[in-house]
């Protein structure tokens, strides 16, 4: 499978959760030939942020630190890749430091996280990596100087602390993720977002040409945190209506949950699409209900084809 679609999913997803406790950038670039970084963080002194919350991801993000997700194990090749990433970074903060005539300790510099779904022994006694008694089971560190260390998320025990990196897994490992997710309370602060970005996942690979055998199995899978999400998206719009107790309020919450499940479906709301939604709005509600219920198999075509709307 191609790692594209993982790769836009696991950074949004990152970026989403960390956000709270620092700085994060994706994609950054490192100093010499051009390499990007999948995502670098660094947390806040002043965060309001709940790290705790986190859980094992919480513990990892607790120091500047660069994480590369794959959805797959990762070649030699590609974490030899990923340390050079992480050494070219430590080169360009040394040449900063000195520049600004400061210290970059040692302890200071930033740790590498290989976040992978799974890790052969093979692979690890490649690297020499360890398990220390001080961390979870699935967590791998290389030698100390190296400031690099694995996780596999398949080998993580099942428990709340690891539910967010277990989202990033695949197969029964994910899909018990995820049902973990979809039974936390609406009130969870991370719930809803994070089922929107494994329902914008599902829609983007399902608009693919050519879905392979893998990602029609993962399509699957993420269809119940899309379905539960496509659930609570109509409920808070019916509970907006009711809370305005008018007309214009019922409105206000049935646009709110168009224009979230098009941005879903299509990946942003164009002037076209932006045009079909007062007709939507206008259909009667049996009707309304069963087009919102079809959306997810509706091309962009077919949908402004149903009400008059040129798609150029």
């Amino acid at each position: 499978m191609t790692r594209q679609p993982h790769d836009q999913f696991a950074k949004q997803y990152l970026e989403e959760l960390l956000a709270p406790l620092g700085e994060v950038q994706v994609s950054r670039e490192v100093a010499g030939e051009v390499r990007q970084i999948d995502v670098w963080f660094a947390p806040s002194p002043t965060s309001t942020g709940d790290r705790e919350i986190l859980g094992l991801l919480g513990r990892m993000a607790s120091s500047p630190c660069l994480l590369e997700p794959f959805r797959n194990q990762p070649s030699k090749t590609e974490i030899r890749n990923c340390l050079l990433k992480l050494f070219s970074l430590h080169s360009q903060l040394q040449r900063q430091a000195r520049r600004e005539d400061d210290t970059l300790t040692e302890a200071s510099l930033p740790v590498l996280w290989i976040i992978t779904t799974s890790a052969s022994t093979a692979l690890l006694d490649s690297f020499k990596a360890t398990q220390p008694d001080n961390w979870l089971p699935g967590v791998y560190f290389l030698a100390e100087a190296l400031k690099t260390a694995v996780v596999a998320i398949n080998q993580l025990p099942t428990t709340p602390e690891t539910l967010w990196l277990r989202i990033l897994g695949k197969g029964t490992t994910q899909q018990q993720a995820i049902n973990e997710l979809i039974a936390l309370p609406q009130g969870n602060p991370l719930r809803s977002n994070v089922l929107e970005l494994l329902s914008t996942w599902r829609v983007n690979l399902e608009s693919k040409d050519n879905i392979t055998e893998d990602e029609r199995e993962l399509i699957m899978q993420l269809s119940p945190a899309y379905l539960k999400w496509r659930e609570d998206t109509l409920q808070e719009g019916r509970q907006e209506g009711r809370q305005e107790g008018r007309q214009e309020g019922r409105l206000e919450g049935e646009r709110l949950v168009v224009e979230n499940l098009l941005r879903a479906r299509f990946g942003s709301i164009d002037e076209a699409l932006s045009t079909a939604i007062a007709p939507m709005l206008q259909l009667p509600p049996q009707e309304f209900a069963s087009l919102i219920l079809q959306l997810s198999n509706l091309s962009r075509e077919e949908l402004l084809a149903r009400f008059g709307i040129s798609g150029s």
